[in-house]
Formats: C-alpha cells, sequence, structure tokens
C-alpha cells in the first residue's frame, strides 16, 4: 500500500517553500500531524519559520475540551514562544489584530467529512477574516476519512445556519478540506488570494485506513475512523435526550437510554432493512454527559459494509423508531446549541423543515432517501473537484 503524501508534507519537503521568509500564521490542532508522527508545529519550529500566530479550533489547540460551547482561551507558550489564538471563545473568526502582521495564513485541519463538524467553519471564518484584512490562505489539503464518493443528506437551509452549518452543503459532502476550501471561495470568497496544497496520492474510494497515515483523535469523541464513518448521522442524537455515547469509549457507535426496551428496539431498527449496517443490543453507562453514571439500554452500530452505509438515512430511521416506540419518553434537546438560543438543536442539526417533519411523521424511509439523493446530486453538479 503506497501512503498519501499531505498537503503540508509537500510543503514541509519544500522547506516552506515561498513561505520560509515570511511572518506566517498557523491553523492547527492536535491532530495536524505528519505521517512522521510530529506536529506541524514542531516542523515549523525546527526551521525556524517567522511564526507570528497559532490558531486553534474548538476543543483547544491541543484537544483537551469536552462537547459544545465549552470554550477555551488564548495564551502564550513561554517555552515555543508562541503566541495561541483561540477560535472557538470569545472569538471564533480572527480578529484583525489577531492576523495583524501576517504575510499569509497556513490552515492545517482534520476534517472527518460531516457538515456538523465545526473544523471546516473555523476554516471559512478564517478565509473570511483574511479576505477582508487582503491576507492570502494556503490550505494544506487532508484525506476525507469517510471517502470521496459517497454524497448524503440534506442540504443546508440557510434558515439553520449556526456554528455546525454557516454555508449550504449537505450532510455529508463527499469532499476533503481543501475542496471545501475552493467552492467556499467560488460561492462566498471570490477576491479571496487562496493556495491549496493538494495531496499525492489520495483517491475519491480511499477510507482513511487506505491511505497509510497514522489515526491521531481530532476531537475527544472522535476517537477512531469507525466513529467518523457512523457520525454524519449519531451527531444527530445530540438533538435529542438520547445518550448518543458521550462517557464511553464508543461515543456514537453506541446509544441509548435507560427507558429502552433493547431487544424489541433492535428488533425494530432490524424491520427498516437498512443498508450495511445490523444493531447489536448492549448496555452501558455513561461517566459524564447524559444519563452520567445511570445505565442505559441501546445499541451499538455496527458497520458490515461502509460501501453501502448509509450514515444519514440510519440515523434518521433511529430517530423514526425512538418516536415510534418511546414517544411518551423520548424529547428533543432545548438550546442552546453552538451558540444558538432561538432554534432547537435538532433543527440545527437536520438543517431542513422537511427532513423534521418526515422523522416525526414517521415518512417512508425509502422517500427520504430519494429527497436527499435528490439534494445531494444537485450540490455535486456544481463542485470543481481537486481530484
Amino acid at each position: 500500500m503506497n501512503r498519501v503524501q499531505l498537503g503540508i508534507e509537500k510543503l514541509v519537503d519544500k522547506d516552506w517553500g515561498e513561505y520560509r521568509n515570511k511572518r506566517v500564521g498557523l491553523v492547527c490542532n492536535q491532530a495536524s500531524i505528519l505521517s512522521d508522527y510530529r506536529h506541524v508545529l514542531d516542523h515549523a519550529l525546527q526551521a525556524r519559520l517567522d511564526l507570528g500566530a497559532v490558531f486553534g479550533p474548538q476543543h483547544g489547540i491541543w484537544g483537551h475540551t469536552q462537547d459544545n460551547m465549552i470554550e477555551w482561551e488564548g495564551y502564550r507558550d513561554e517555552q515555543r514562544n508562541v503566541i495561541f489564538h483561540s477560535l472557538y471563545g470569545e472569538n471564533r473568526k480572527p480578529t484583525a489584530e489577531m492576523l495583524r502582521g501576517l504575510d499569509a495564513l497556513i490552515i492545517d485541519l482534520p476534517d472527518v467529512g460531516s457538515r456538523y463538524y465545526t473544523f471546516q467553519w473555523t476554516m471559512a471564518l478564517c478565509m473570511e477574516a483574511c479576505d477582508e484584512e487582503g491576507i492570502p490562505v494556503v490550505v494544506t489539503d487532508r484525506p476525507n476519512p469517510i471517502g470521496g464518493y459517497q454524497t448524503e443528506g440534506t442540504m443546508l437551509d440557510m434558515e439553520y445556519t449556526s456554528f455546525v452549518g454557516l454555508f449550504p452543503i449537505p450532510t455529508r459532502p463527499g469532499l476533503t478540506i481543501g475542496e471545501l476550501a475552493k467552492h467556499f471561495k467560488r460561492m462566498y470568497f471570490p477576491d479571496l488570494d487562496l493556495k491549496i496544497i493538494k495531496m499525492d496520492g489520495w483517491e475519491r474510494a480511499m477510507y482513511f485506513p487506505e491511505t497509510g497515515l497514522p489515526w491521531v483523535m481530532p476531537s475527544p469523541n472522535m476517537p477512531t475512523v469507525d466513529t467518523a464513518l457512523v457520525y454524519p448521522g449519531q451527531c444527530l442524537l445530540e438533538g435529542t435526550q438520547v445518550s448518543e455515547g458521550r462517557g464511553t469509549t464508543r461515543p456514537f457507535e453506541m446509544f441509548g437510554a435507560p427507558y429502552f426496551d433493547v431487544p424489541s428496539f433492535c428488533e425494530e431498527l432490524g424491520r427498516l432493512k437498512l443498508n450495511g449496517v445490523a444493531f447489536r443490543p448492549i448496555q452501558f453507562e455513561p461517566t459524564f454527559h447524559k444519563f452520567a453514571k445511570q445505565v442505559c439500554q441501546g445499541a451499538f452500530i455496527h458497520v458490515t459494509d461502509r460501501n453501502a452505509f448509509e450514515p444519514v438515512l440510519t440515523s434518521v430511521g433511529i430517530l423514526q423508531t425512538l418516536l415510534k416506540l418511546y414517544r411518551e419518553q423520548f424529547q428533543w434537546s432545548d438550546p442552546p446549541y453552538e451558540y444558538v438560543y432561538d432554534r432547537q438543536p435538532i433543527d440545527l442539526l437536520l438543517g431542513s423543515k422537511w427532513l423534521r417533519r418526515a422523522v416525526e411523521e414517521g415518512s417512508p424511509i425509502d422517500w427520504i432517501r430519494d429527497q436527499m439523493r435528490a439534494e445531494s446530486k444537485g450540490f455535486l453538479n456544481d463542485i470543481d473537484f481537486l481530484y
């Protein structure tokens, strides 16, 4: 198996190229490592790059904060002599002061292939801020860990914009973070000076294990590639009072609540005949978050065929089954969610009026699939792919 060469590796191999003698900013987090397991910041410091500032997204520059709306503050790292700016706190968009003196901003962030994941929106806000300040942006591309062929879900209705969806893209867009940057520039920041450093060796059919690259948790509740695979659907449970498995070792793959009747629940899910997935009855006890220290009855999602698996449709089916079996106990979560106080979290996550109605009314799964496919197909027709 040939290893994929990351965009950042190509830049480092060229001794940082044209940015060697410029004052640059760097947007990264703890998963911004190269194939040698060394962090991009270590490479930059070793090369004596002129780093004006380093910016970190949600969960902190070193991935230490849990959940949404748990903020972190920027600080000066005296040992490295680097200023770390938080882009998940008082400011989610870099201020003019943060960017002052920079000749370019290099963005090297992992993504997991879901609209809800906030790192792509951190990138978008950095692009917006640099567009306003006339600062060039460099995006060093990284793999979409769940592949580049499958696109699924609804297009975001702009009535439901938030930090889990700023621009209209499908729930599972099927793009790399570099391709998203290219799309955002064309649609929203046409005057931005943007350079994308492509990967070598990445193909759209690849899932992360096939890249030959080391997996590093990009956020505290994304421990494995398997988590990323179910996440485009299972993140919807953040909009409910059902545990999405936070506080366990396998968040999003396991889910449940104390009131579930596990055998009948899994049998009901089996009747939906969803593609590429099996449900196994389990019990678990979250150490924190929903139902902390309580025994939950639930299910574990086993993806049996990742190419056939439809994570969004699967979790829509899970929501419909919850409402069918446990309508009296089931509850949607209340605001706030990702800094939005006037709309329910499930609406921000679904991003669509019609899908919320389809879930609550128990619309046929095949009809929902057809509706979502029509929306994502229209999106793909408008994309200028890099690979």
